[in-house]
Parts: C-alpha cells; structure tokens; sequence
C-alpha cells in the first residue's frame, strides 16, 4: 500500500506529458484513495494561466509575436488563448511555472508579480496537490491607456 503521490517518467507514465496519482489499494482503504488518477500537463498550463489573468494588473499573458498569434487565434471557435505565454515543467510531486506578462501602465510590478506567484502556486496546489517549487515571472510589456493591441479578440471581421 502507498500514499497518494504522482507517478510519471519512464516506463510507468502511459503517455509523456501526463501524470498519475496513484492511491493506496485494497478492500480497507478509502474508496477516495482507490484507483489512479492522470494529470495532462496542460491541464496545469491552464489552471496557471487562468490563475495569473485573474490578478489586476495584469493586461495579457505571452510575448510580443506570440500575443500577435494569440489574439488572431482566439477568434477561432474553441481555440483559447489560455495556454499562451505559460510553460510548466512538472515532475512527481513539484511543479514549475514560467509566465510571460504584460501589465498595465501606473501598476507597481513588484507587487503584481507577488501576486501572480500566489494565486498561481494556490490555484495549482489546490487543484493539482503538486507542490509548486517556483514561479518565474518575465514582463515583457507595459500596456499603456491609450495603446491599442495589434489584433483585437473581440473585433469582427465583418461589420
């Protein structure tokens, strides 16, 4: 019998990028310890970046072209820009989290980024029960009022 803890790597992950919790077994274990549950490491990606979206402050997530693509993207039905601008490295039991950010003009980064590190390492660990060893944060732009972005999301093609 084991306690719950993730197992993945080498021959005992069934695909690469997903990550299995692996509870205790048998007749005398609780029936929410009993079984394997799998984790896709882009079910982290996201639960990231919805967490760093969430902190005001915070204008857009990805990089210069990356944003550009983005925004063109998200006009496709079912194609989210959630993942953009996030990178996870996941293990057994940790996590690691690089973000790439834009923040709005008049905001202090020190503190924005403080709070992005903690709702992304709660929101992870809540939902995940990996421990997040670090979250790295790049600024990559300031938004300023009077900017407009490149590619609007919300814009029609067609008036």
């Amino acid at each position: 019998m084991t306690e719950n803890s993730i197992s993945i790597g080498g021959d005992s992950a069934p695909d690469a990028g997903v990550h299995a919790l692996r509870g205790r077994t048998g007749a005398g274990t609780p029936a929410e310890t009993r079984g394997k549950t799998t984790i896709a490491d882009n079910v982290v990606v996201k639960i990231a970046g919805m967490a760093a979206r969430e902190v005001p402050g915070i204008y857009n997530l990805g990089a210069g072209m990356a944003r550009a693509f983005g925004a063109m993207r998200e006009r496709v039905p079912g194609a989210g820009g959630v993942t953009r601008g996030v990178k996870v490295e996941v293990g057994e039991r940790q996590a690691a989290v690089d973000l790439d950010v834009v923040v709005e003009y008049g905001v202090s980064i020190v503190a924005v980024a403080g709070e992005v590190r903690t709702n992304v390492i709660s929101a992870v660990e809540r939902m995940t029960g990996l421990e997040v060893v670090e979250v790295n944060i790049a600024v990559d732009d300031v938004h300023l009022p009077d900017e407009e972005e490149e590619y609007e999301p919300d814009e029609g093609r067609v008036r």
